[in-house]
Formats: structure tokens, C-alpha cells, sequence
């Protein structure tokens, strides 16, 4: 036989003899891989079979009645670890064989495991509802140094394989749950190592069922407990002020504990305990706030739409900051599209409450214009519609933020009219739409003033009215935060007009009395006789008392206005009877006539009769009145020559 085919004979044997080889060796490796998986699986049912009998709830008493996890958290750990193993070795056997004894061996056990696991998670939700409570909670700042010691055990969890947070994430989280939950992040941790666990084994359904349960109903009780209710519309309507306003401070104190610490913390406890899920933790979270959130932010839109009034628009700016202050953590906490309804039904009230305020502004304006009572304010006093206008500016003046999101987008006048050019002397801050508003409504009730000024038969009077009711306009502005918004140029402005008014008044009040006397040239001389210095003395006398009777029920409130006046009076006739005493005085008395009957008062008399003006007292011709004393006699007299 040629070596050719000897060689390829050859070739050929060897070449089917490693063939062979290969395969069997193949196959050892492949029995052998087997045989490992099988003894790792038998392994797992053995171990997973020991440890889950052993908490079995049903098995024995100790089970029953013990927490795993409070007991042994390195038992835990090791629970939660051989359930995962469990969950493999389940999903070998079904590749091998789904109808496996085995198979059947290993559901039963996980079926006792998350019983197990069901039963851990009720009982640490449940140990926990403490730390939700709000008033527990509202006044927390730290956490306590318990759960600081508690926290340093919680590296037993600090494995991938359990499905644990880092120590520094907990340690962060619980930072923030103590503002807003108080929920221990040990307890955090359990939790989401329950869940990690039940939702990878295919028992996220009765985990989550669970769980929202328990929160809910945490949720519920907190608002319930804070003083949040469910109230239909007809219901509110029907409320009386009294009530009704207890109702509005319950929410206004609730708000921002529901906001800041229930809905947030319930937030971060199910972004954190469902953190291997993001459907999960959004449905359980819609579900667990969603009903409550709603039920808060609808309670001032049912407020606002009954009838309305001055007490309402207080209250609409109040429920309007609360929830404008808040939106933030609103947005952030609801942020959810589930749970976009939450956030449109506080943006729906927020617009409400916008139109309601508006409204009312504009009802507010309309009350000012329409005043009709029509009785005079005695002695030319304060009006109460002056009062009433000011005190409601004062209290609207303290929700300049609110005020401003409102108007930002409304005309400054709304009927249309507008201010005067020169009413702002400074015109960069014309366009504020608070500061517009409000000096609006200042000169509504201004021009109202001037209506009812023209009602007094006597101008000097309806001078001395207008002059009283702006001193206590400029006087309001000046005490409140009227004076921020209005500012400095606006108060000048209107300190000049006072000045024009008093002014006005002393010139027309005084007139008679002071024309009754010859005025002096430039140099102090008085060119008369002494026979018509006497007619011109006698007509003073009788001037001064008319008007001194007429005057004496006029008021002035103020008493550093009273005090302008009285000081502009004294000046304006001290001038002239001074000058006229010291040149007639002596021809008075060479001229043999009773100067006692003649000149009635000394310059010192009527300084005291002036001191006495402007208390509405009525008190004719006394020297001493009960509101004057001995050093505002000489104050006056100072003021006479």
C-alpha cells in the first residue's frame, strides 16, 4: 500500500478519535455543571426551608407573636438573602422541569416567606404611625439623639444583594424625613428592603396593598387631626361668619403642616421605599394623598364663591399667600402626572381666589363712591367712612406680595379713569400696580370727602372737615405699611394739601375778626383816630366772640394739627391786635373813657380762649377750660405781641 494511503488512513483515525473526545470531555463538563446546580439548588431549598419554618406565623407561637426584623436584624438579612436565593434556585428548576416536585417544594416555601414578609411589613408601617402624627411632628427640628444610635446599626443592611440604601443616603433621608415625616431611617430601610424583595419575587401586588392601606389611613388622620374636613358647597354657604371664619384658621394653620410635612414626607417615603419601581411609587402615592390633597386645596374656592364681603377679601388674600408661598413644594411634591388633578385644583383655586380678590376690590371702590349717609360729622370730625376706608387700606396694606401677583395683570383704575399726571412726582414708580391701586382708592375717598365737605353751610368748616379727615388719611399712611407702598413723594403731596386746607380754613374762619381791625403799614404804622379806633375795637370784640361761640363745638382730633391751627390762629390775630393795643392803649385812657369795658382782653385772654378751641366741648368764653392747662396759656400768649 502506497505511504499515501497509509497516511491519509491515519489522519483519518486520528482525527475521529479526538472528535470523540472532545465530545465526551463535552459532556462530563456539561454533568458536571448540572450536578453543581443541583447541589446549589438543594442547597438554597435546604437552607431557605430551615430559616422560613423557623418565622413561619403559622408554625409557632414565638413566629406569631415575634418581629424578625426587631428581634435579629442579622437574621433579617439573612431571611431577606435566602429568600433570593430561593427565587433562583425556583427559576433553575423551572428550566429544568416546570412540573418538578422540587418546583412545587421550593412555591411552597416562598408562599410561607412572603406571609412572612407581609406580616414584617404591616408591623413596622404600622409601629411607625407615631412619627406621622402632625402635631408630634410640626415641632420637630432634629432628629433625636434615639434615632441618631438607632441609625448606626444600619449597615446590617448596607448590601446589594438586600436591596438596602448606602449609610449616607440614609443618613440624608432621614435628615429630611424628620422635617417632614419623622419617619425613623431604620425604618426606612426595612421597609425598602420588604419591598425590594416581594416586587423581585413577583409579590409586588400584595405588598403594595399593604401599604397604601396603612398610609392612607395615616393620611387621612393627619388631615383629619389638623382640621381638614369634607365640605360640600351648599354646606359652606350655609355656614354662619363665626363658623365659617373658625373653619378658614383651622386651614391656614392645616396648609402648611399637610404641605411641608405630610404630603412631602409621604412623598419622600415612597420615592424612597419604592425607589426599584417608578409605577409603583407613583400610583401608591396617588392613592395614598391624592383624595386628601384635593379636599385641602378645594376648601377656598368653595369659601370664595358664596357672597361677598370685606371680611372675604382679608381672608381670600390669606388663602391665596398660603397657597402662592407653598407652590413650590406643591409642584415638586405632586409633580406626578397622576397627580397633575392636585396641582390643578390649587392653581384653580389660586385663579379663584384672584377673580374673588379683584371683585372685591372693585366692590371695595364701588362702597367708597356709593357712601350716602348723608348726616354731618359734629363739628366737622372724622368721618366714619374716612375710618373705615383707612382701616380696611391698612389691613390690605400688609398683602402687598399677594396684591401684587393679583393686579400685576389689571389697569390701575378700573373704571378707566386715570390718576392725575402730577399725582406722582416721581414717575418710575408709577407703574406698581399695588402702589396704583392703592393711591386709587385714596383719591376715590378724597373726592367723596370733597362732596361731602360742600354739604357744611359754612366754608370755614367744610375746610376745618376736609383738613381733619386728610390729617387722619396722611397719618394712617404714615403708621402702616401704607407708607412703603405710597412712599415718600406721595405723603409730601398730600402734607401740602393739609397745609392749603388749615390755611383755608384760619383765613376764612377768622376773617371777620381779623378785619375788624385796621391793618398795619409796612412800617407798624396804624393811620385812624381814636374815636374810630374805638368802633374798631368794638366791632373785634364782637367778632371774636361770635366767632369764638360759633367755633367752640368744632373738633379737631389730631393733636399736633390742633396744635398748627391754634398756632396759625394766634399768629394771624396776635399780629394785628398786638400792633393796635400798643398804639391806642394809652389814648384809650387820656381819652377818659372806661377802658376795662373798652378792650375786654388782654393778649393773654385770648390766647386763652384759643387754647381752648377745637375739643367740641361747646365751653363758651372760659379762661380756664379743662383741656387747656397753664403752660399752653403761655404757649398761646407767647405767640401774641
Amino acid at each position: 500500500m502506497p505511504r499515501k494511503g497509509m497516511s491519509s488512513i491515519f489522519y483519518h483515525s486520528h482525527h475521529k478519535s479526538s472528535t470523540s473526545a472532545a465530545t465526551t470531555l463535552s459532556s462530563l463538563n456539561s454533568h458536571a455543571l448540572s450536578s453543581f446546580s443541583n447541589l446549589m439548588m438543594e442547597e438554597s431549598l435546604r437552607a431557605a426551608e430551615e430559616m422560613i419554618h423557623k418565622w413561619n406565623p403559622e408554625a409557632s407561637t414565638f413566629a406569631k407573636v415575634t418581629s424578625l426584623f426587631y428581634k435579629s436584624r442579622r437574621e433579617a438579612k439573612e431571611f431577606i438573602k435566602i429568600v433570593r436565593d430561593l427565587q433562583r434556585a425556583m427559576e433553575f428548576l423551572a428550566s429544568q422541569n416546570s412540573n418538578s416536585a422540587e418546583l412545587v417544594r421550593a412555591q411552597n416555601l416562598m408562599q410561607i416567606a412572603m406571609k412572612r414578609l407581609q406580616k414584617e411589613l404591616y408591623q413596622i408601617l404600622s409601629t411607625n404611625r407615631t412619627p406621622l402624627d402632625p402635631e408630634s411632628i410640626s415641632g420637630r427640628s432634629s432628629l433625636t439623639s434615639e434615632d441618631r444610635s438607632r441609625r448606626t446599626s444600619v449597615s446590617d443592611f448596607d448590601e446589594d444583594e438586600v436591596g438596602s440604601v448606602e449609610f449616607d443616603e440614609i443618613q440624608v433621608v432621614g435628615d429630611s424625613i424628620t422635617e417632614v415625616a419623622g419617619v425613623f431611617a431604620l425604618a426606612m430601610t426595612d421597609l425598602k428592603a420588604i419591598a425590594d424583595c416581594m416586587i423581585s419575587t413577583g409579590y409586588g401586588k400584595e405588598c403594595v396593598q399593604i401599604y397604601k392601606i396603612i398610609r392612607k389611613s395615616i393620611v387621612d388622620e393627619g388631615l383629619y387631626r389638623l382640621g381638614v374636613e369634607r365640605l360640600s358647597p351648599r354646606k359652606v354657604q350655609k355656614l354662619n361668619w363665626d363658623v365659617l371664619d373658625l373653619k378658614i384658621n383651622n386651614w391656614l394653620n392645616a396648609v402648611k403642616i399637610a404641605v411641608k410635612t405630610l404630603f412631602t414626607g409621604e412623598r419622600i417615603l415612597c420615592d424612597h421605599v419604592f425607589s426599584a419601581s417608578e409605577f409603583i411609587r407613583e400610583s401608591c402615592f396617588n392613592e395614598i394623598s391624592r383624595e386628601g390633597a384635593i379636599m385641602l386645596f378645594q376648601f377656598p374656592e368653595l369659601v370664595v364663591k358664596g357672597k361677598k364681603s370685606h371680611e372675604k377679601l382679608f381672608r381670600s388674600l390669606d388663602f391665596y399667600n398660603s397657597i402662592a408661598i407653598l407652590w413650590q413644594e406643591i409642584e415638586s411634591t405632586f409633580s406626578f402626572e397622576s397627580t397633575s388633578i392636585v396641582r390643578s385644583q390649587a392653581m384653580s383655586s389660586l385663579i379663584k381666589l384672584s377673580e374673588s380678590v379683584r371683585s372685591m376690590l372693585s366692590e371695595f371702590e364701588s362702597t367708597i363712591q356709593k357712601d350716602s349717609r348723608k348726616s354731618l360729622v359734629q363739628g366737622g370730625g372724622i368721618h366714619p367712612l374716612t375710618r373705615q376706608t383707612m382701616d380696611n387700606m391698612c389691613l390690605l396694606a400688609d398683602y402687598t406680595g399677594p396684591l401684587s401677583d393679583i393686579l400685576s395683570t389689571e389697569a390701575s383704575a378700573p373704571t378707566g379713569a386715570p390718576l392725575p399726571e402730577s399725582y406722582f412726582t416721581n414717575p418710575s414708580t408709577s407703574d406698581d400696580p399695588v402702589r396704583l391701586r392703592f393711591a386709587w382708592l385714596i383719591l376715590v375717598l378724597l373726592c367723596k370727602l370733597d362732596g361731602k365737605a360742600d354739604r357744611y353751610k359754612d366754608s370755614a368748616l367744610s375746610y376745618l372737615f376736609l383738613a381733619n379727615n386728610l390729617k387722619y388719611v396722611v397719618t394712617k399712611v404714615r403708621t402702616s405699611n401704607l407708607k412703603v407702598i405710597l412712599r415718600d413723594d406721595w405723603i409730601t403731596a398730600h402734607e401740602q394739601k393739609l397745609k392749603l386746607y388749615s390755611t383755608s380754613y384760619v383765613r376764612m374762619g377768622w376773617s371777620e375778626v381779623v378785619s375788624a381791625l385796621p391793618t398795619p403799614s409796612d412800617d407798624g404804622e396804624i393811620s385812624i383816630s381814636v374815636v374810630e379806633a374805638k368802633r374798631c375795637l368794638e366791632r373785634f370784640n364782637a367778632a371774636f366772640e361770635a366767632t369764638y361761640r360759633f367755633q367752640a363745638p368744632w373738633v379737631i382730633p389730631d393733636d399736633k394739627l390742633r396744635d398748627e391751627i391754634k398756632a396759625s390762629i394766634c399768629m394771624k390775630i396776635g399780629l394785628v391786635y398786638g400792633v393796635f393795643l400798643d398804639k391806642f392803649g394809652r389814648a384809650f385812657d387820656m381819652d377818659g373813657v372806661n377802658k376795662s369795658s373798652l378792650v375786654r382782653y388782654n393778649t393773654g385772654d385770648l390766647g386763652n380762649y384759643i387754647s381752648d378751641l377745637f375739643y367740641g366741648t361747646g365751653v363758651s368764653g372760659a379762661s380756664s377750660s379743662s383741656h387747656s392747662s397753664s403752660s399752653s396759656s403761655i404757649k398761646w400768649n407767647s405767640l401774641f405781641r
